[in-house]
């Protein structure tokens, strides 16, 4: 009775382990870098890639295009819709403005397209880091056999 009671034990534990288990690879979804739903800033990319050099390099080359990109961005869309303001306010159209904003959107996409790549780059390292180190996937089953009840694991 004693041994049941703690195999039952070891049995209902072991699963409530597992469980605690989390997943920790980030995925590229609709634009943003998610981990376990949670949609991650670049700095918080930054500091998640520190436990892998490799990623965390590229992770650092993708955040030095990332400032620029949304400072040409900003002010692109800035322009265009101050000048678009202006036109439905009433006022001329200023094609100054809006061809400086056009210029600086046009600006800002090499930026924008750098930081991706680098930061893909990062996460696929970091995904692939964690796929040698992560945890085995553990099988329990039940035996009934001669000397009575047992356990089996399989790694």
């Amino acid at each position: 009775m004693k041994k049941l009671l703690i195999f039952l034990l070891f049995l209902t534990s072991s699963n409530l382990l597992l469980a605690q288990i989390p997943q920790d690879t980030i995925v590229f979804k609709k634009g943003n870098f998610q981990q376990n739903g949670k949609i991650l800033k670049p700095k918080q990319l930054l500091e998640i890639t520190k436990t892998n050099t490799l990623a965390f390099e590229n992770m650092q080359k993708a955040q030095k295009n990332y400032a620029p990109a949304q400072v040409f961005g900003f002010l692109g869309g800035f322009g265009i819709g101050y000048s678009l303001g202006n036109l439905i306010g009433g006022s001329k159209l200023n094609w100054t403005t809006l061809g400086a904003g056009a210029g600086f959107i046009a600006l800002s996409i090499p930026f924008s397209t750098a930081y991706v790549k680098n930061a893909k780059a990062a996460v696929k390292i970091y995904n692939q880091g964690l796929q040698k180190t992560g945890f085995r996937k553990l099988q329990l089953e039940s035996t009934f056999g001669v000397n009575g009840i047992g356990i089996k694991a399989r790694f």
